[in-house]
């Protein structure tokens, strides 16, 4: 059972980025538990965040990223200095972030315990995913309020509708403002305009084959739905989710609706501990797909799971996927 699966039942609700130097003379937060705050440009900030309104008096200088693409913002952010602990990589780490995430301590290989996130004495907590704030695992944000512990939350996981390119900027925005670098907030998100951009303006006018996103699964597919970023990233690279109508960020579909949509492509999601040919194989080797036209044809594309969330690695995304979908242009 994939990580997302469970975490979406328990809670029922190619390089990237070169990280952003750290500017010299940015300012650092007080000791976060009610010490007077060092004077910050630009402070005091209130900001609302998933039904949560935090007043920041100075920047966290103490965070722990509970998820790996809250990881990687940070770090593209050039904000390693002020991490004080991380956690769940999905996959590896990108290269031009490896020097500066060996430097932050692994607080644990999955979601730490209350007491080892404690025992960081974070100010702040980042989560990628709603499973971070599990609140029967003590992890809640409303008790870590109540240890004088802000937290934050992607956008992904509360945003009212589809998530697309306004809610990345958003996430980035907003955290660099909180972090108090808003210059390099602003330089990340035109940079992966830039790049998205160039990659819709090659794809516009070609065929949008529709492409079933296999990320788990064997007696149902756990797919990604239409609310989520993988949804956008599809759409930006040149095709069509097919079940962009499943009203969730991953979901569970019988493999009938699959067989019945006939996808052209079968996006796999590359992380965990069963490969991509092992998925690949699940997927051939099942005589009720035999002619769905993706696996009749063979025709896989395939993303790490971190670049299929809401963080830096969209642009990387839709390049690469861009490029697997309509291989023959230029």
């Amino acid at each position: 059972m994939s990580r997302h699966r469970a975490a979406l039942r328990a809670l029922a609700p190619a390089l990237l980025l070169i990280p952003l130097a750290a500017c010299a003379g940015s300012p650092t937060a007080g000791d976060g538990k009610g010490a007077a705050a060092t004077a910050a440009a630009g402070f005091p900030y209130t900001v609302t965040n998933c039904g949560v309104s935090s007043t920041y008096q100075a920047p966290p200088k103490r965070a722990v990223t509970m998820n790996q693409h809250a990881t990687e913002i940070l770090l593209a952010l050039g904000l390693e200095d002020r991490v004080v602990g991380s956690a769940y990589l999905d996959d590896a780490v990108l290269p031009a972030y490896r020097p500066a995430y060996d430097k932050i301590k692994v607080l644990a290989a999955e979601y730490p315990s209350k007491e080892v996130l404690l025992g960081a004495d974070p100010d702040f907590v980042y989560g990628g995913y709603s499973s971070a704030f599990d609140k029967a695992q003590g992890r809640d944000r409303e008790g870590l309020a109540k240890s004088g512990i802000d937290s934050r939350l992607s956008v992904e996981y509360c945003t009212d509708g589809r998530v697309g390119l306004d809610q990345l900027k958003t996430e980035i925005t907003e955290v660099a403002r909180t972090f108090g670098v808003p210059e390099r907030g602003a330089e990340l998100i035109r940079d992966e305009q830039r790049r998205i951009d160039a990659v819709t303006a090659r794809v516009k006018d070609l065929p949008r084959p529709s492409v079933f996103v296999y990320d788990s699964g064997d007696s149902s597919a756990f797919t990604s739905g239409g609310k989520g970023i993988g949804n956008e990233i599809v759409s930006l690279a040149g095709g069509t989710n097919s079940f962009a109508d499943l009203d969730d960020t991953f979901g569970d579909v019988s493999w009938e609706k699959v067989i019945e949509r006939a996808p052209e492509t079968i996006l796999i999601y590359d992380y965990g501990g069963t490969t991509v040919e092992a998925k690949k194989q699940r997927l051939l080797n099942d005589p009720a797909l035999a002619a769905v036209p993706a696996v009749k044809n063979q025709r896989f594309v395939v993303l790490p799971l971190s670049s299929a969330v809401l963080g830096v690695r969209v642009a990387d995304a839709v390049e690469s996927l861009g490029r697997q979908l309509h291989p023959d242009t230029p």
